[in-house]
């Protein structure tokens, strides 16, 4: 009998261990976000827009490790609450028509799905579906990674955001320096548009995505700290290939060049960016999308050969004032823990303009170059979970009818 029940501790105490190791080895894991806002308009040049509420994103992102070399990513989004088709009414970019969104009314959308392959710190393999690293927004698109409800206007206007498409890429650290290089599947100039440059060629349109020409990507970073980086990158790609018809005989390339930081350090949170883009024969593009046909569902709209953005913020938790530090020897490692509540007064300034310069007899309209000060606070209940509340003064080019006041509230999490 006392055999039987060693024999029954022993088992029972090898399951134990089993079950532990798996336990922390943790193969698969999951992560994620979510976003949900309400905006009030005070718009002199649209007076009748509607106050709105937005389901603006749900993530999730689970991974799984198959060894200690391979692991596989995904991410998956739900925007706008759901799925179908919505029509609305355009009437600075459609010239007063109604236009059919199939995807605006809410979206299903794949932003990845790749293999990665880790041979060492300096040298990694990713191909799928992945994030391209152009800007800011694409590596700290998280709530808790910017103040305002939405993501910086001054990058979400003039690239894709998130952007992601398929390709391969090569990643790695040397010491404080992270780098990236990618190839991927490019831009479609069909989308191209006057209010937001090259944002709508993001190929999300049809069941595949065309990829007759390829883009090249770059990205370097310099991280002082996990809570300080300063970093370029840069995009470059033909983007008259990939329309869905053969209809141009002539190049469309797109550079883009990103400059951009954050320093996020006790109490003061700053981050700013800087981005550059021009189009080659913008005007020859603009000429040949006025034909296209309505079925396509684009802007038509003239384009310019240069967009040019920046944004800077800076914010300070407030509750910092309040806290005092510990006396107590034992709490010396807890001192430079984060609480978990912060009250964080910011204030941000964009400008952006979508067509910097024109060619031809491209008219520049100063409609589209904008400025922005937005100031507001971000409630951290949590480090998961934030409640954020701004209102943003925009002022456009024109000299009548130029302000755009919105007044925002909203909630992000993240697990």
């Amino acid at each position: 009998m006392k055999k039987q029940l060693c024999l029954l501790a022993i088992c029972g105490m090898s399951i134990l261990v089993s079950v532990s190791a798996v336990a922390e080895s943790h193969p698969f894991s999951v992560s994620g976000y979510g976003v949900i806002n309400y905006s009030h308009f005070d718009w002199e040049l649209d007076p009748g827009r509607r106050a709105a509420i937005d389901v603006e994103r749900f993530v999730i992102a689970p991974k799984y490790r198959i060894n200690d070399t391979i692991r596989l990513e995904s991410e998956l989004e739900f925007e706008h609450g759901g799925t179908g088709s919505t029509m609305e009414f355009d009437k600075f970019e459609e010239f007063g028509e109604f236009e059919t969104e199939i995807e605006k009314g809410g979206e299903v959308i794949v932003e990845k799905l790749a293999a990665v392959f880790s041979f060492h710190s300096f040298l990694n393999f990713r191909v799928g579906h992945i994030i391209v690293p152009v800007g800011l927004v694409s590596k700290r698109h998280r709530p808790q990674h910017y103040f305002t409800t939405t993501r910086p206007e001054a990058e979400a206007h003039l690239i894709p955001t998130i952007w992601h498409e398929t390709g391969v890429e090569i990643f790695g650290s040397l010491g404080s320096l992270n780098y990236q290089a990618q190839i991927v599947n490019g831009l479609d100039s069909t989308g191209f548009s006057s209010r937001h440059w090259i944002v709508r060629g993001h190929q999300l349109r049809f069941e595949t995505a065309n990829a007759e020409a390829p883009a090249f990507v770059g990205r370097l970073d310099y991280a002082f700290n996990e809570n300080a980086t300063v970093g370029i990158s840069g995009y470059y790609g033909d983007t008259a290939a990939n329309r869905p018809k053969p209809d141009v005989d002539f190049d469309a390339h797109v550079g883009i060049v990103s400059l951009h930081g954050f320093y996020e350090m006790n109490a003061v949170k700053v981050r700013g960016l800087f981005l550059w883009g021009a189009l080659e024969n913008a005007d020859r593009l603009s000429k040949v999308n006025r034909t296209l046909s309505n079925n396509l569902n684009v802007k038509r709209t003239p384009i310019g050969s240069s967009a040019l953005g920046y944004y800077i913020e800076a914010g300070y938790d407030i509750l910092s004032l309040f806290r005092q530090p510990s006396n107590n020897a034992k709490d010396t490692d807890l001192k430079d823990t984060p609480p978990d509540m912060v009250l964080d007064v910011f204030a941000r300034y964009d400008y952006y303009d979508t067509m910097a310069s024109v060619e031809g007899i491209i008219f520049d309209n100063p409609r589209w170059e904008r400025s922005t000060w937005t100031f507001g606070i971000n409630y951290h209940v949590h480090p998961q979970l934030v409640f954020k509340s701004h209102y943003s003064l925009r002022r456009l080019a024109t000299k009548d009818k130029n302000k755009e006041n919105t007044f925002a509230l909203g909630f992000g999490f993240q697990y």
